[in-house]
């Protein structure tokens, strides 16, 4: 009698794209570009709506003004990894007007996120943003992270730091350039709060109001439901990016909002590889990964389901 071999496991192909490098080139450039050009038709649009005399139109247009001013850091989150442009200089000037509506100190953000893709996986990590995974998952920790306007006054109480020449990194050492960089852009916020408060003084208080205090109110939730997702309820006790971060294939729309935030397993394989050329890298991630989701849908309900387990 013959006996047959059972059939031997076929391994698990290696990634050939996902952690591969890859330059900005000028086309990626340009679709950067228009990212802008867009942010801006459609801040212009927000910033109509929220001055008409209509109280639908005003809420719509602070809304649209907050999930703008949300985008807007999505696309920062872009230039401070320097993948937007060919060149270095262009990447300051663009991230530090992008970050003012929400208080985010361009400078400040780079090196801390920097340090979020060193030491992800780790107690070192220095997430800028979003829920702690390392703490408890309950809804308390959740609605204080939706609406974490404390972050804010922290930023007010570094422009005065700054102001004073007593602003000092928490998170371990940076460069005298870098250090010099943060200072100068907290005081770039805080005359960017006092050029506000200067027009209410001067009777324009209904602008500022509608333009930027109520939007950014409405901003912090929005702008916290899309950076959740990235690593809660994934293994934050491995460096491994295949399992402590999570990818969400979504839509063109969720793409282009969240400026392929969605696409996080990818991003933290390849940090400096521009936002437009992850799609193409998707499909490995979905093969190799941990954590993938279909829809944004998808994940909020499996985060529903997490609350709702015996604890």
């Amino acid at each position: 009698m013959t006996l047959t071999a059972a059939p031997a496991s076929i391994p698990t192909p290696a990634p050939t794209l996902l952690f591969a490098r890859a330059r900005t080139t000028g086309a990626d450039e340009r679709v950067f570009l228009g990212k802008l050009g867009v942010l801006a038709l459609i801040t212009a649009a927000g910033a109509t709506l929220a001055l008409r005399p209509e109280p639908v139109a005003v809420v719509a247009g602070v809304l649209l003004l907050a999930a703008m001013y949300t985008h807007a850091v999505e696309l920062q989150h872009q230039v401070l990894h320097h993948s937007a442009f060919r060149r270095a200089w262009p990447h300051r000037l663009v991230g530090v007007p992008l970050g003012l509506p929400l208080f985010v100190v361009y400078s400040h953000y780079r090196v801390r996120h920097l340090q979020h893709h060193r030491f992800l996986g780790t107690p070192h990590d220095t997430e800028f943003f979003g829920f702690d995974t390392r703490q408890s998952l309950t809804l308390a920790t959740l609605l204080r992270g939706s609406f974490d306007y404390h972050r804010v006054l922290v930023v007010l109480r570094d422009v005065v730091r700054s102001a004073a020449g007593r602003w000092n990194y928490e998170f371990g050492d940076i460069s005298p350039k870098m250090r010099r960089h943060v200072v100068q852009e907290h005081l770039v916020q805080g005359a960017a709060v006092l050029t506000a408060s200067g027009l209410a003084v001067a009777g324009l208080g209904e602008y500022v109001l509608l333009l930027w205090v109520l939007p950014l109110v409405a901003a912090v939730p929005m702008h916290f439901l899309v950076e959740l997702p990235e690593h809660i309820l994934c293994d934050t006790d491995t460096t491994d990016v295949l399992h402590n971060t999570r990818s969400i294939r979504g839509s063109w729309l969720s793409t282009w909002y969240t400026n392929g935030n969605n696409l996080h397993i990818e991003h933290h394989a390849a940090m400096s590889v521009p936002i437009n050329q992850l799609p193409a890298r998707h499909e490995e991630t979905r093969r190799l990964a941990t954590h993938v989701e279909r829809t944004y849908t998808d994940f909020y309900r499996t985060l529903w389901q997490a609350l709702r387990a015996p604890k």
